[in-house]
């Protein structure tokens, strides 16, 4: 997967078909927005492309870090195991937060992307004040040329799959229920040395509430090798593991809640 900042060199893609969003945690929902849009780019002749946001929206907009179920790192690595061609990462300030929604589709996503088709959630809204809405992203595509879908709301059951229902389970310690609507299990990414301390966990990042945690330890090099274990979170956000199995300290690791 090609990986773009900004909007610089991206007329290099071949006919984009994009998605926009935050995609934090690449969930089911986004999982099938991402299926149909790399199956248009098939029969259209281009390319899968998901324009993304850096730092989190929210983060500008309400003034607070937003605890993430993936940094970037982790959601540009999701974004690739699904297929998706190339990500655009725009930065987002509060410039960009002011921009209406016409400026922001005429001038980046048609003017620079040359974007053949788009494709967005049921309740997808861009822009100021979000703004953009369904009705007037079609009334866009009429007068710049692209075609564009909207893809139905996703549920678990009777359950609404959403970033922010994610969230909100891990934060209460269901973090093994997660795995059903972000379809795989939770993941942290660290480098785990010699002791089973955990270093290099980012910030921004969800972590479960205090406890210990059956957890399934993965070298990042190696795609199913690793072993189980156990994870001591502690209310200061240290983690540890219980056990090592001789992996060299400061090796890259995936924990995964599984």
């Amino acid at each position: 997967m090609r990986v773009f900042y900004g909007f610089e060199r991206t007329d290099a893609i071949r006919r984009p078909v994009v998605t926009i969003g935050s995609y934090d945690g690449v969930h089911r929902g986004h999982r099938t927005i991402l299926a149909r849009i790399n199956a248009l780019a098939a029969e259209r002749g281009g390319e899968s492309v998901v324009v993304t946001f850096h730092p989190h929206p929210r983060t500008i907009v309400g003034g607070e870090p937003v605890m993430l179920l993936s940094t970037l790192p982790e959601k540009l690595s999701l974004l690739e195991s699904v297929g998706v061609g190339a990500t655009v990462v725009v930065p987002f300030d509060k410039a960009f937060s002011r921009r209406s929604p016409r400026d922001f589709v005429c001038n980046d996503l048609v003017g620079k992307l040359h974007m053949d088709a788009l494709l967005v959630g049921y309740n997808h809204h861009l822009g100021h004040n979000k703004e953009g809405d369904y009705d007037s992203l079609s009334a866009l595509s009429a007068e710049c040329g692209f075609a564009l879908e909207r893809m139905p709301c996703q549920q678990v059951g009777e359950s609404k799959v959403s970033s922010t229902a994610i969230r909100r389970m891990i934060l209460s310690g269901d973090v093994y229920r997660a795995a059903d609507y972000l379809d795989a299990p939770y993941f942290i990414c660290a480098r785990l040395e010699g002791d089973g301390a955990l270093s290099g966990v980012e910030p921004v990042k969800l972590l479960p509430p205090a406890g210990e945690y059956p957890v399934f330890c993965r070298p990042k090099e190696f795609s199913e090798a690793g072993f189980a274990a156990r994870l001591a979170v502690s209310a200061d956000r240290r983690l540890r593991l219980d056990r090592t199995d001789g992996v060299p300290a400061s090796t890259a690791v995936a924990i995964e809640f599984r």
